[in-house]
């Protein structure tokens, strides 16, 4: 199954889109699923998680299940990182993040998360859509999972990075 999310939104505020909302449904309960911990407080409402997960001083992305997949979630710091905007952000292959030596490497990260469920303690070089090259330092990559435990994508969280000459 694939899922789809919106990328032509024109507001600033895509934690307001109902698939976005439903989106981080599935970040949450799949990070909640394989660390056995909640990304944010849990609350019974939904679109209030949303906007928690989008505002949050740490880093999240995610990618669906494409050939070559593609981004379809960055929380605000994430999109400042990668200096996107959401549309950019959510129309850009996921392995464009890396540099082109970098890819190997990120590749094996995110099979062995896909087998194992998730992956923490990941190190890696990402790269601005300037150009600007920052390090990663202690992410979890997990598998994002659909109610019955189908796989739709793989996201990311990190709060260290650094920047790099």
């Amino acid at each position: 199954m694939q899922v789809v999310l919106p990328h032509t939104l024109v507001n600033t505020m895509p934690w307001k889109e109902p698939a976005i909302v439903d989106w981080t449904q599935r970040l949450l309960d799949s990070y909640r699923h394989w660390i056995r911990n909640d990304l944010v407080e849990r609350t019974a409402d939904t679109r209030h998680q949303a906007r928690t997960l989008f505002e949050v001083p740490f880093v999240i992305v995610s990618h669906g299940t494409e050939q070559d997949p593609i981004l379809n979630y960055g929380n605000q710091a994430a999109l400042d990182l990668w200096e996107m905007s959401w549309e950019k952000f959510t129309t850009t292959p996921s392995r464009l993040t890396a540099e082109v030596g970098d890819r190997i490497e990120r590749g094996r990260m995110l099979e062995r998360a896909r087998v194992d469920g998730y992956f923490k303690g990941y190190r890696g070089v990402r790269i601005s859509s300037t150009g600007r090259r920052f390090l990663v330092e202690q992410a979890v990559i997990w598998n994002v999972i659909d109610p019955t435990g189908n796989l739709i994508g793989q996201a990311a969280m990190f709060s260290h990075w650094s920047n790099i000459q």
